[in-house]
């Protein structure tokens, strides 16, 4: 695999990497959209809806199977079991989080997993009721905190006198954030901070935050301190356990591969495995397992992650995941890091050799402070350009008023579609220019 000094413009130069890739043939196992005239579109939209492996229609249809069979005995009987099917995915979600299995469970969908998880973790008083997010977090992620600190009387915008959500800005003229200006703000104001809840990478930026670093100063002020995964789970490396964080939720439908809508997970450390004090909304599924079925009035949550839980899930969904992480226990979490950064800096060193004062990538250069996005300023710009590329055979993404993204995921993206994009992107940006 070359290394990034070694990067070079040109086809034989991606033919080469693909061809010492170890990790080329994991491509094989996905369905890659195609174009009119046949071959492979480029598909750089991991970042948005992962694409579907080869098998989750086999692992779907197996329940569908099971069911006409064995109707409601294929919660006992099916060849996975429904009723502990959700088990079946936990040491495999642990993996790719960085996490032990008492402390992840695949469960309902990104924002009710944050709400569910706020309800135990944030716990506001007179003195600490502040909640801090990254200004321009995923919309959702700011709807979310904004109604949990009205829910608890501590709402309103800050021109109002009561600055309760505390967003963090990059300084100016800068479009990420300095991690150095995060710790100065939770070591300057951490007495009156109730929660730290950040993007653990930013959606529109491409920005990692560093969760360890965070953590440690949240923790030291006597925060709790979350992340929404959402753009980190399946794209970087992360150690959820090893870092101390209290707790965490992603979706699974982008670089997981779960398909459209596909059921989320949370994190929640092992040291709150017994917290059986915090108040939590209860669910059935969520109750002792042994005493489930016994229907008794009293709620007694399981311990860990699962204690979390409301409802039994949704086995298509589960079949579909379970598909894409069998797929990530083989290729393995450090892997796959390993050639994004290679992957995505090539995509980078590319982008710099377009003749154009107009690009700008406003993600960071450090690949430890991104994943595998790039978000991509092109001064000037409208979405015609984004629809020229687009009609080139390019799947990448658009957010006003000028940033195209683009995410090569090292599972089934390759040297090869990084040259094709690089060439239709500047050949695009030439003739809007002409």
């Amino acid at each position: 695999m070359a290394q990034v000094h070694e990067f070079k413009p040109g086809p034989e130069f991606a033919a080469a990497a693909d061809r010492e890739d170890p990790l080329a043939g994991f491509r094989e196992r996905f369905l890659i959209p195609q174009l009119p005239e046949g071959g492979d579109a480029v598909y750089f939209t991991g970042n948005s809806l992962g694409l579907q492996p080869k098998t989750a229609r086999e692992y779907i249809n197996a329940e569908l199977d099971d069911w006409a069979r064995l109707g409601v005995e294929g919660h006992i009987h099916a060849r996975h079991p429904w009723l502990p099917y959700h088990e079946f995915v936990t040491e495999s979600l642990a993996r790719v989080v960085g996490a032990k299995p008492i402390e992840v469970v695949a469960m309902n969908s990104l924002t009710v997993n944050l709400h569910l998880l706020m309800v135990s973790f944030y716990r506001p008083t007179a003195e600490r009721h502040k909640i801090v997010i990254e200004r321009g977090a995923f919309p959702s992620d700011r709807y979310a905190v904004e109604s949990q600190l009205k829910f608890h009387g501590f709402g309103g915008p800050a021109d109002t006198g009561t600055p309760n959500l505390v967003e963090l800005s990059p300084r100016e003229g800068e479009s990420t954030l300095c991690t150095e200006d995060v710790l100065d703000l939770i070591d300057r104001e951490g007495d009156s901070i109730a929660l730290i809840m950040l993007g653990g990478v930013n959606y529109y930026t491409g920005q990692a935050c560093d969760m360890a670093a965070i953590t440690e100063a949240g923790h030291r002020k006597g925060c709790v301190v979350g992340f929404d995964l959402a753009h980190a789970a399946g794209n970087l490396e992360l150690n959820l356990h090893g870092w101390d964080v209290d707790f965490a939720a992603w979706c699974s439908y982008k670089y997981l591969n779960a398909g459209p809508g596909g059921i989320a997970g949370i994190f929640v450390h092992e040291r709150h495995a017994n917290s059986f004090d915090l108040p939590r909304f209860a669910g059935w599924w969520g109750h002792d397992k042994q005493s489930r079925f016994q229907m008794g009035p009293e709620f007694v949550p399981l311990a860990g992650a699962e204690g979390w839980q409301l409802s039994n899930p949704p086995i298509f969904q589960l079949a579909a995941l379970r598909s894409s992480l069998e797929i990530f226990d083989e290729a393995t979490m450090p892997a796959l890091r390993g050639k994004s950064v290679k992957l995505t800096g090539y995509l980078e060193f590319l982008l710099n050799q377009v003749d154009s004062d107009r690009v700008s990538i406003i993600t960071p250069t450090d690949a430890n402070e991104r994943g595998c996005q790039l978000s991509i300023r092109v001064k000037n710009a409208d979405k015609r350009l984004f629809e020229e590329i687009t009609q080139f055979g390019v799947f990448a993404d658009w957010r006003e008023p000028d940033v195209i993204r683009v995410a090569p995921v090292p599972l089934y993206n390759s040297f090869e579609d990084v040259n094709r994009f690089a060439l239709i992107f500047s050949n695009c940006l030439e003739t809007e220019s002409a």
